[in-house]
């Protein structure tokens, strides 16, 4: 087993946390789900992050999913320069813009037109603006452990009934924000039909995550998808696909393409920034040219298509054209989600194990997994014990049970090999 050193992490989340709330810029940083200090990271090659203390790790984070090519990508770097010099920022249209969004075009033709914004949070937020102005409805349909960003009106517990009205989740939200949000389980497409037989003519889109991701790795089920295209036609509502983490991760034209499923909208981020801040929505010309200067629904954000960040999306979406690219992820994937998964049966450990291409995660449990409910049953302490002797010998996976695992193309069979094998440690240690 590895002794890690991580004095200096430790000293500097202490001082961090005199000056940032917590300690983090954002809270799963903070390792709260899984106990101890969190990392702090001085820099990423390849597939290997290293901390300030020089420890060094086989990544399975990825930044939350962007780095699909991993850390510092040669050609993505080489090419963020040229930009860098050019200038880092205009607050005018440039051509980088058009090349971008036609690349997403080209990948997902559902997409006549694309946004560009600055996060998925800020993506999922105007496509529920540009949902609700283009259908002149005020409800919303959402699905309990999707996650869509920090808004609002998204940031909800499902009531008593799955028809009933959602609470705030956080502080800050008045109650008039959410009281058009419905939250129905995930995967539960009679809740959906039950609720818009009545409430039809209300509502103005159903959001989902097209894979749920932020309850751990949770694929839809069989006609789920199929089910909400049939229903949000038959009463108008907008369908919008959350592709923030699925869009060109599981596939060149993210999960719609796998499912052969076309939604109304489609909000994007993470890979197409190329592992800088980055978001984007579109969908039908009809939908999309209802958004300002072209229509009434405003919309706007000074960074909004900055040089550099296109850049770095334009190049990886191109490295990404090379279709072996997501063979070769699959195999990796396979390769690495069969193993853990033999481990766990060769000794006798409950585990639930799901993958989506290079999305992957194990539940630490003894039932399907295939909604929030079922997540929420799982044994988050083990999951802690996971966490915390991979990371002993030098594995990175996600500080806590309900995020996903992610493989890059620069992970190789020698580093997969080794996490099988650390893994068939930690578990003996059960």
């Amino acid at each position: 087993m590895s002794k890690r050193i991580t004095e200096k992490s430790e000293k500097l989340f202490a001082e961090a946390q005199n000056l940032i709330p917590g300690g983090v810029n954002s809270p799963v940083r903070a390792f709260g789900g899984v106990g101890g200090t969190p990392l702090f990271i001085k820099s990423g090659a390849g597939c290997y992050l290293t901390d300030i203390d020089d420890n060094k790790y086989v990544d399975y984070v990825g930044s939350w999913g962007p780095l699909i090519l991993g850390h510092a990508e040669p050609r993505v770097i080489s090419r963020i320069h040229e930009a860098v010099t050019n200038g880092m920022s205009y607050g005018a249209p440039t051509e980088l813009e058009v090349i971008l969004a036609q690349l997403i075009k080209d990948a997902m033709p559902s997409l006549e037109k694309v946004r560009m914004v600055n996060s998925g949070t800020e993506a999922t937020m105007s496509a529920i603006r540009l949902a609700r102005g283009f259908t002149k409805r005020d409800a919303v349909i959402k699905f309990d452990g999707c996650y869509h960003g920090h808004v609002d009106s998204l940031l909800i517990q499902a009531g008593s009934g799955a028809t009933t009205l959602g609470t705030p989740t956080s502080p800050g939200v008045p109650q008039d924000f959410v009281k058009h949000t419905i939250s129905l389980p995930y995967n539960d497409i009679d809740a959906v039909n039950e609720v818009c037989s009545r409430r039809g003519k209300d509502i103005a889109c159903i959001i989902v995550e097209v894979i749920a991701g932020n309850m751990g790795v949770v694929p839809p089920k069989k006609n789920f998808l199929e089910g909400l295209r049939e229903i949000t036609k038959k009463h108008g509502i907008v369908l919008v696909f959350d592709e923030v983490m699925t869009g060109f991760r599981v596939a060149y034209g993210g999960a719609q393409s796998l499912y052969n499923v076309m939604p109304d909208l489609t909000t994007l981020g993470k890979i197409i920034g190329g592992g800088l801040p980055v978001g984007a929505y579109g969908g039908k010309r009809e939908i999309m040219d209802c958004i300002s200067p072209v229509g009434a629904i405003y919309q706007a954000g000074t960074l909004s298509g900055n040089p550099v960040a296109m850049t770095a999306g334009i190049v990886t979406l191109e490295i990404l054209k090379d279709k072996t690219l997501y063979q070769s992820l699959e195999e990796k994937s396979q390769r690495l989600a069969a193993g853990m998964e033999k481990v766990c049966k060769d000794v006798g450990i409950p585990a639930y194990h799901t993958r989506v291409g290079s999305m992957m995660c194990t539940f630490f449990t003894d039932q399907p997994v295939i909604d929030y409910a079922t997540a929420k049953l799982c044994n988050t302490k083990r999951y802690a014990g996971f966490f915390h002797g991979m990371l002993d010998r030098g594995f990175y996976f996600a500080p806590s049970q309900f995020e996903a695992a992610f493989m890059s193309t620069v992970h190789g069979e020698k580093e997969i090999d080794e996490t099988v094998d650390a893994f068939k440690e930690v578990i003996k240690g059960f």
